[in-house]
Protein backbone atom coordinates (compact mmCIF):
# COMPACT_ATOMS: atom_id res chain seq x y z
CA UNK A 1 0.00 0.00 0.00
CA UNK A 2 1.61 3.44 -0.75
CA UNK A 3 0.82 5.60 2.04
CA UNK A 4 1.39 9.27 1.00
CA UNK A 5 0.47 12.67 2.10
CA UNK A 6 -2.23 13.47 -0.58
CA UNK A 7 -3.78 10.20 -1.30
CA UNK A 8 -5.91 9.16 -3.87
CA UNK A 9 -8.52 7.05 -2.85
CA UNK A 10 -9.43 7.09 1.23
CA UNK A 11 -10.60 3.86 1.76
CA UNK A 12 -13.10 3.42 4.57
CA UNK A 13 -14.21 0.80 6.54
CA UNK A 14 -16.34 0.91 9.56
CA UNK A 15 -15.81 -2.23 12.51
CA UNK A 16 -17.10 -3.49 15.19
CA UNK A 17 -15.58 -6.96 16.93
CA UNK A 18 -13.70 -8.14 13.36
CA UNK A 19 -10.93 -9.83 14.71
CA UNK A 20 -12.18 -12.70 13.10
CA UNK A 21 -12.41 -11.52 9.55
CA UNK A 22 -10.37 -7.85 9.48
CA UNK A 23 -7.13 -9.82 8.96
CA UNK A 24 -8.22 -11.05 5.80
CA UNK A 25 -9.73 -7.98 4.31
CA UNK A 26 -5.86 -6.32 5.38
CA UNK A 27 -4.57 -9.09 3.60
CA UNK A 28 -6.78 -8.38 0.43
CA UNK A 29 -5.61 -4.48 0.73
CA UNK A 30 -2.30 -5.67 0.73
CA UNK A 31 -2.55 -7.45 -3.05
CA UNK A 32 -4.02 -4.14 -3.98
CA UNK A 33 -2.50 -3.15 -7.54
CA UNK A 34 -3.59 0.54 -7.74
CA UNK A 35 -0.08 2.84 -8.39
CA UNK A 36 -1.13 5.68 -6.98
CA UNK A 37 -1.20 6.85 -3.16
CA UNK A 38 -4.04 5.78 -1.10
CA UNK A 39 -4.88 5.79 2.48
CA UNK A 40 -7.03 3.07 4.82
CA UNK A 41 -9.32 4.76 7.54
CA UNK A 42 -10.92 2.10 9.83
CA UNK A 43 -14.00 3.39 12.19
CA UNK A 44 -14.09 1.67 15.04
CA UNK A 45 -17.32 1.03 16.43
CA UNK A 46 -16.48 1.03 20.12
CA UNK A 47 -15.58 -2.89 19.86
CA UNK A 48 -14.77 -4.90 23.05
CA UNK A 49 -11.97 -7.00 21.44
CA UNK A 50 -8.65 -6.47 19.57
CA UNK A 51 -10.29 -4.78 16.15
CA UNK A 52 -8.42 -1.59 16.54
CA UNK A 53 -5.21 -2.72 17.62
CA UNK A 54 -5.09 -5.41 14.61
CA UNK A 55 -5.67 -2.17 12.27
CA UNK A 56 -3.37 0.20 13.57
CA UNK A 57 -0.76 -2.32 13.62
CA UNK A 58 -1.43 -2.89 9.44
CA UNK A 59 -0.97 0.46 8.99
CA UNK A 60 -4.62 2.12 9.35
CA UNK A 61 -5.68 5.18 10.71
CA UNK A 62 -8.20 4.63 13.50
CA UNK A 63 -10.76 6.40 14.71
CA UNK A 64 -12.29 5.70 17.34
CA UNK A 65 -15.62 5.54 18.50
CA UNK A 66 -16.61 6.14 22.38
CA UNK A 67 -19.84 4.59 21.91
CA UNK A 68 -21.32 2.44 19.38
CA UNK A 69 -23.03 4.19 16.81
CA UNK A 70 -23.95 1.72 14.23
CA UNK A 71 -21.90 1.74 10.40
CA UNK A 72 -23.79 5.00 9.62
CA UNK A 73 -22.21 7.58 11.92
CA UNK A 74 -19.22 5.21 10.97
CA UNK A 75 -19.02 5.77 8.06
CA UNK A 76 -19.80 9.42 8.28
CA UNK A 77 -17.17 10.13 10.88
CA UNK A 78 -14.65 8.35 8.29
CA UNK A 79 -15.54 10.36 5.32
CA UNK A 80 -14.55 13.06 8.38
CA UNK A 81 -11.08 11.64 8.82
CA UNK A 82 -11.00 10.93 4.97
CA UNK A 83 -8.73 13.15 3.49
CA UNK A 84 -8.49 12.00 -0.61
CA UNK A 85 -10.95 13.38 -3.20
CA UNK A 86 -12.37 9.85 -3.81
CA UNK A 87 -13.81 7.78 -0.70
CA UNK A 88 -14.06 3.62 -1.02
CA UNK A 89 -16.31 1.63 1.26
CA UNK A 90 -15.69 -1.74 2.14
CA UNK A 91 -16.58 -3.67 5.28
CA UNK A 92 -14.58 -5.72 7.43
CA UNK A 93 -15.94 -9.06 6.84
CA UNK A 94 -15.05 -8.09 2.84
CA UNK A 95 -12.04 -9.33 0.80
CA UNK A 96 -11.66 -6.74 -2.24
CA UNK A 97 -10.22 -8.39 -5.70
CA UNK A 98 -6.59 -7.06 -6.33
CA UNK A 99 -8.13 -4.55 -9.28
CA UNK A 100 -10.41 -3.26 -6.65
CA UNK A 101 -9.26 0.22 -6.64
CA UNK A 102 -7.96 0.28 -9.77
CA UNK A 103 -11.38 -0.58 -11.83
CA UNK A 104 -13.34 2.40 -8.92
CA UNK A 105 -10.93 4.46 -9.60
CA UNK A 106 -11.05 4.30 -13.39
CA UNK A 107 -14.45 4.59 -13.47
CA UNK A 108 -14.85 7.30 -11.77
CA UNK A 109 -13.09 9.61 -13.77
CA UNK A 110 -16.89 9.66 -15.15
CA UNK A 111 -19.00 9.07 -12.51
CA UNK A 112 -19.95 10.64 -9.08
CA UNK A 113 -21.01 7.41 -7.64
CA UNK A 114 -19.87 3.68 -8.64
CA UNK A 115 -20.24 0.63 -7.22
CA UNK A 116 -19.34 -3.27 -7.68
CA UNK A 117 -20.05 -6.74 -8.17
CA UNK A 118 -19.47 -8.85 -4.52
CA UNK A 119 -19.81 -12.48 -4.15
CA UNK A 120 -19.44 -14.50 -1.40
CA UNK A 121 -15.86 -16.18 -0.77
CA UNK A 122 -14.75 -18.53 -3.05
CA UNK A 123 -13.97 -21.83 -1.64
CA UNK A 124 -16.13 -21.58 1.37
CA UNK A 125 -19.15 -24.38 1.59
CA UNK A 126 -22.50 -22.33 1.82
CA UNK A 127 -25.98 -23.86 3.36
CA UNK A 128 -29.26 -22.61 1.85
CA UNK A 129 -29.55 -20.34 5.68
CA UNK A 130 -25.78 -19.07 5.55
CA UNK A 131 -25.64 -15.01 5.50
CA UNK A 132 -23.31 -12.97 2.77
CA UNK A 133 -23.86 -10.99 0.00
CA UNK A 134 -24.39 -11.82 -3.24
CA UNK A 135 -24.75 -9.04 -6.34
CA UNK A 136 -23.99 -9.50 -10.18
CA UNK A 137 -25.09 -6.22 -11.68
CA UNK A 138 -25.86 -3.19 -10.36
CA UNK A 139 -28.55 -2.85 -7.31
CA UNK A 140 -31.19 -0.59 -6.60
CA UNK A 141 -29.75 -0.91 -2.67
CA UNK A 142 -25.99 0.07 -3.91
CA UNK A 143 -24.57 -1.61 -0.95
CA UNK A 144 -21.44 -0.19 1.27
CA UNK A 145 -20.13 -3.48 0.94
CA UNK A 146 -18.42 -1.90 -2.45
CA UNK A 147 -19.10 1.44 -3.20
CA UNK A 148 -16.98 4.53 -4.31
CA UNK A 149 -17.83 7.90 -4.53
CA UNK A 150 -16.40 11.25 -4.98
CA UNK A 151 -16.07 13.35 -1.78
CA UNK A 152 -17.46 16.75 -3.07
CA UNK A 153 -20.62 14.76 -3.52
CA UNK A 154 -20.70 12.88 -0.25
CA UNK A 155 -20.44 16.11 1.18
CA UNK A 156 -23.42 17.72 -0.95
CA UNK A 157 -25.80 14.31 -0.09
CA UNK A 158 -24.84 15.02 3.72
CA UNK A 159 -23.41 11.43 4.60
CA UNK A 160 -25.48 8.80 5.81
CA UNK A 161 -28.93 8.98 7.52
CA UNK A 162 -29.42 5.69 10.20
CA UNK A 163 -33.19 6.45 9.66
CA UNK A 164 -34.57 3.59 9.74
CA UNK A 165 -34.37 2.95 13.47
CA UNK A 166 -36.05 6.58 14.27
CA UNK A 167 -38.63 5.84 11.88
CA UNK A 168 -39.53 2.23 13.22
CA UNK A 169 -39.10 3.50 17.16
CA UNK A 170 -41.65 6.79 16.04
CA UNK A 171 -44.44 4.41 14.20
CA UNK A 172 -44.33 1.44 16.21
CA UNK A 173 -43.02 1.76 19.29
CA UNK A 174 -40.40 -0.83 18.92
CA UNK A 175 -36.81 -0.56 20.09
CA UNK A 176 -34.30 -2.34 17.65
CA UNK A 177 -30.87 -2.40 19.12
CA UNK A 178 -27.97 -0.48 16.94
CA UNK A 179 -26.77 -3.80 15.07
CA UNK A 180 -30.38 -4.30 14.21
CA UNK A 181 -31.03 -0.94 13.09
CA UNK A 182 -28.39 -0.37 10.14
CA UNK A 183 -30.92 -0.62 7.44
CA UNK A 184 -31.16 1.62 4.50
CA UNK A 185 -28.77 4.18 4.92
CA UNK A 186 -26.55 3.46 2.02
CA UNK A 187 -29.49 3.18 -0.08
CA UNK A 188 -30.82 6.95 1.11
CA UNK A 189 -27.23 8.24 0.21
CA UNK A 190 -27.09 6.82 -3.35
CA UNK A 191 -30.67 8.21 -4.06
CA UNK A 192 -29.76 10.98 -2.32
CA UNK A 193 -26.95 11.89 -4.89
CA UNK A 194 -29.12 10.46 -7.79
CA UNK A 195 -31.30 13.43 -6.98
CA UNK A 196 -28.47 15.90 -7.39
CA UNK A 197 -27.55 14.67 -10.82
CA UNK A 198 -24.81 12.35 -9.41
CA UNK A 199 -23.45 10.34 -12.64
CA UNK A 200 -23.99 6.29 -11.14
CA UNK A 201 -21.79 3.48 -12.75
CA UNK A 202 -21.54 -0.23 -11.94
CA UNK A 203 -17.63 -1.10 -11.90
CA UNK A 204 -18.09 -4.77 -13.31
CA UNK A 205 -14.38 -5.76 -12.88
CA UNK A 206 -13.88 -4.38 -9.54
CA UNK A 207 -15.40 -7.25 -7.36
CA UNK A 208 -15.39 -7.84 -3.48
CA UNK A 209 -15.22 -10.88 -1.82
CA UNK A 210 -18.11 -11.32 1.19
CA UNK A 211 -17.73 -13.90 3.72
CA UNK A 212 -19.60 -16.71 4.67
CA UNK A 213 -21.39 -16.83 7.89
CA UNK A 214 -23.00 -20.24 9.08
CA UNK A 215 -26.78 -19.50 10.07
CA UNK A 216 -29.36 -22.38 11.27
CA UNK A 217 -33.26 -21.78 9.94
CA UNK A 218 -33.93 -19.79 12.80
CA UNK A 219 -31.90 -16.93 12.29
CA UNK A 220 -32.67 -17.01 8.75
CA UNK A 221 -36.14 -16.83 9.60
CA UNK A 222 -35.92 -14.24 12.35
CA UNK A 223 -33.85 -11.92 9.74
CA UNK A 224 -37.37 -11.86 7.57
CA UNK A 225 -38.49 -9.26 10.38
CA UNK A 226 -36.08 -6.62 9.19
CA UNK A 227 -38.03 -5.65 5.91
CA UNK A 228 -40.41 -4.42 8.17
CA UNK A 229 -38.18 -1.52 7.49
CA UNK A 230 -38.68 -1.95 3.57
CA UNK A 231 -41.89 0.66 3.30
CA UNK A 232 -40.17 3.62 5.45
CA UNK A 233 -37.51 3.17 3.02
CA UNK A 234 -39.71 3.59 -0.03
CA UNK A 235 -41.42 6.59 1.56
CA UNK A 236 -37.94 7.98 2.32
CA UNK A 237 -37.17 6.89 -1.29
CA UNK A 238 -40.13 6.72 -3.35
CA UNK A 239 -38.07 6.14 -6.45
CA UNK A 240 -37.49 2.54 -5.55
CA UNK A 241 -41.21 1.80 -6.71
CA UNK A 242 -39.77 1.72 -10.05
CA UNK A 243 -37.48 -0.86 -8.78
CA UNK A 244 -40.47 -3.07 -7.42
CA UNK A 245 -42.13 -5.85 -8.47
CA UNK A 246 -45.03 -4.82 -10.14
CA UNK A 247 -44.71 -1.01 -7.67
CA UNK A 248 -46.18 -3.26 -5.23
CA UNK A 249 -44.51 -6.08 -4.04
CA UNK A 250 -40.72 -6.55 -2.89
CA UNK A 251 -40.37 -9.09 -5.04
CA UNK A 252 -41.92 -11.58 -7.46
CA UNK A 253 -41.57 -14.24 -4.61
CA UNK A 254 -43.25 -12.22 -2.54
CA UNK A 255 -46.14 -11.21 -4.81
CA UNK A 256 -46.51 -15.04 -5.31
CA UNK A 257 -46.79 -15.63 -1.39
CA UNK A 258 -49.31 -13.14 -1.50
CA UNK A 259 -51.08 -15.08 -3.46
CA UNK A 260 -50.85 -17.92 -2.30
CA UNK A 261 -51.79 -16.43 1.33
CA UNK A 262 -55.38 -15.21 -0.18
CA UNK A 263 -55.75 -18.33 -2.36
CA UNK A 264 -55.89 -20.52 1.41
CA UNK A 265 -58.12 -17.50 2.82
CA UNK A 266 -60.33 -17.83 -0.14
CA UNK A 267 -60.49 -21.59 -0.04
CA UNK A 268 -61.51 -21.59 3.97
CA UNK A 269 -63.85 -18.75 3.06
CA UNK A 270 -65.59 -20.51 0.63
CA UNK A 271 -65.50 -24.11 1.86
CA UNK A 272 -63.80 -24.98 -1.09
CA UNK A 273 -60.64 -26.47 -2.22
CA UNK A 274 -60.21 -25.26 -5.93
CA UNK A 275 -58.78 -21.70 -4.81
CA UNK A 276 -55.86 -23.54 -3.44
CA UNK A 277 -54.52 -23.83 -7.15
CA UNK A 278 -53.42 -19.88 -6.91
CA UNK A 279 -50.61 -21.73 -4.38
CA UNK A 280 -49.07 -23.59 -7.03
CA UNK A 281 -46.79 -20.76 -8.93
CA UNK A 282 -45.36 -19.92 -5.39
CA UNK A 283 -45.06 -23.72 -4.39
CA UNK A 284 -43.18 -24.12 -7.80
CA UNK A 285 -41.13 -20.99 -7.50
CA UNK A 286 -40.15 -21.30 -4.06
CA UNK A 287 -40.31 -25.07 -3.20
CA UNK A 288 -39.50 -26.67 -6.88
CA UNK A 289 -41.32 -29.86 -7.38
CA UNK A 290 -38.52 -32.35 -7.65
CA UNK A 291 -37.86 -34.31 -4.49
CA UNK A 292 -39.85 -30.88 -2.59
CA UNK A 293 -41.12 -33.40 0.31
CA UNK A 294 -38.75 -36.00 0.92
CA UNK A 295 -37.59 -35.20 4.39
CA UNK A 296 -33.63 -34.44 3.85
CA UNK A 297 -35.72 -31.97 2.06
CA UNK A 298 -39.27 -30.60 3.62
CA UNK A 299 -37.61 -29.42 6.67
CA UNK A 300 -35.91 -26.36 4.45
CA UNK A 301 -38.37 -26.12 2.27
CA UNK A 302 -40.72 -25.35 5.84
CA UNK A 303 -38.21 -22.60 6.80
CA UNK A 304 -38.06 -20.86 3.42
CA UNK A 305 -42.00 -21.23 3.94
CA UNK A 306 -41.55 -19.64 7.67
CA UNK A 307 -39.21 -16.86 6.69
CA UNK A 308 -41.86 -15.87 4.06
CA UNK A 309 -44.22 -15.72 6.28
CA UNK A 310 -42.16 -13.80 8.94
CA UNK A 311 -42.05 -11.42 6.25
CA UNK A 312 -44.79 -10.89 5.10
CA UNK A 313 -45.78 -9.96 8.81
CA UNK A 314 -43.06 -7.58 9.10
CA UNK A 315 -43.77 -6.01 5.63
CA UNK A 316 -47.42 -5.54 7.01
CA UNK A 317 -46.57 -4.16 10.11
CA UNK A 318 -43.88 -2.06 8.12
CA UNK A 319 -46.67 -0.53 5.58
CA UNK A 320 -48.86 0.06 8.46
CA UNK A 321 -46.33 2.36 10.32
CA UNK A 322 -44.68 4.14 7.20
CA UNK A 323 -48.46 4.37 5.42
CA UNK A 324 -46.79 3.19 2.58
CA UNK A 325 -47.51 -0.22 1.18
CA UNK A 326 -45.16 -2.35 -0.21
CA UNK A 327 -46.17 -6.20 0.15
Amino acid sequence: MARAGNPAVSVVVPARNATATIPALFAALDAQTFGEPWEVVVVDDSSTDATPDIAERWGARVVRLSSQSGPARARNAGLAAARAPVVAFTDADCEPSPEWLTELAAVLRDADLATGPVLPTPGVPRGPFDRTLYRTSESPLYETANLAVRSEMADRVGGFEPFAPREDRMHTGLKPSVEEGHFGEDVVFAWRARRLGARIAFADRALVHHAVFPRGPRGFIAERWRLRFFPTLVREIPELRSELHLSLFLARHTALFDLAIVAVAASLAAGRRWPLLATLPYLHHRLGWRGAWRRSVARRNAAFVAADAVGFAGLVTGSIAARRVLL
